[in-house]
């Protein structure tokens, strides 16, 4: 791809990040003039809406997966995993409407739910087998329960003040994956 088709598909999913987000109907010519692209630049790169929220749903899934990554270069695997589960909250709560469009494409499209999903799943088993090895966090924990123990942020409503909620929720559940692990009882016999 051209430098430019490559800037300009980036801007186009990142203007449809933002709006899908406020508005999961959004017109896409909508999108295109955001994006400063005309219908044919657009179309080019998304032939219809279900294209375009896939590409988004799993350009998405991939920045919250990076940032695993990047979390665990700059700062201890315990303050990383923290840090990531406030990042994945954050994220679940601001995109509720880009959820509404997935959701909207994924009935009129075959959609791969989950395996856009795969990065995230990923992500967080890196920086579980991170603690594990550090001793922050007991032994054996998946990332299947990892995600079934945090479902709790999807079920906090987006529209209410949610983040005083969310952490609360987070601690908890954090408390939960060092409780056992080799450092807490360190710190318990001491």
């Amino acid at each position: 791809m051209r430098s430019d088709a490559k800037k300009n598909r980036e801007q186009i999913l990142k203007v449809a990040v933002a709006e899908l987000t406020l508005d999961p109907t959004v017109p896409l010519s909508a999108i295109a003039k955001k994006a400063g692209v005309g219908q044919g630049t657009f179309y080019r790169h998304f032939a219809n809406r279900e294209d375009l929220v896939l590409e988004v749903y799993q350009f998405e899934m991939q920045q919250v997966a990076s940032l695993a990554e990047e979390l665990l270069a700059a700062k201890s695997p315990k303050e990383a995993l923290r840090e990531w589960m406030d990042c994945l909250a954050e994220y679940a709560m601001t995109k509720a409407g880009l959820a509404a469009a997935i959701r909207q494409a994924a009935s009129i499209h075959a959609f791969p739910g989950k395996s856009g999903y795969a990065p995230v799943q990923t992500a967080a088993e890196l920086l579980l087998r991170a603690n594990e090895k550090a001793g922050t966090i007991r032994s054996g924990v998946t990332h299947d329960d990892f995600f079934l123990a945090i479902t709790g942020i999807w079920q906090v409503d987006a529209q209410s003040e949610w983040r005083p909620r969310l952490d609360r929720l987070m601690n908890l559940v954090m408390d939960g994956l060092c409780a056992g692990s080799p450092e807490s009882l360190k710190t318990k016999n001491t």
